[in-house]
């Protein structure tokens, strides 16, 4: 079931937008947040309130699904590891999953990849918890 589904659209200089959407599913393993578009400094932080408030009902077990993700930045980058890290104090999880090749790479440069879970599918991810 598809409980939550929000597209923010900030607008920049000119007349380029660039689309974030977030579908979060409350599946019995784990809460699948799927997050299509790109992460950046104009959304990361809505992105962030918005899987930070699942956390605060309860759902400890995440699964960020970024096949659709086709750019992440360095605010992107914290709010994985802000939430990450909240998951962690509060006894939870988070895995991700569908990494396309360009965002693995920034992933692996900045070092995250060994200190995250990481899967190449959705189903892998589920597994794991």
């Amino acid at each position: 079931m598809v409980a939550t589904l929000h597209s923010l659209s900030p607008t920049f200089p000119s007349t380029l937008k660039i689309a974030m959407t977030i579908t979060i599913e409350f599946a019995a393993k784990a809460n699948i947040v799927a997050l299509q578009g790109q992460i950046n400094s104009a959304n990361a932080a809505t992105i962030e309130s918005e899987v930070l408030a699942v956390v605060a009902k309860g759902h400890k077990k995440i699964v960020f699904d970024l096949s659709a993700l086709t750019y992440i930045s360095s605010a992107g980058l914290r709010m994985v590891l802000v939430v990450a890290k909240r998951l962690k104090q509060e006894g939870g999880k988070l895995v991700l999953c569908g990494m396309q090749p360009h965002v693995h790479e920034v992933f692996d440069i900045s070092g995250f990849l060994a200190i995250l879970n990481v899967t190449a599918t959705r189903d892998e991810a589920l597994a794991l918890f």
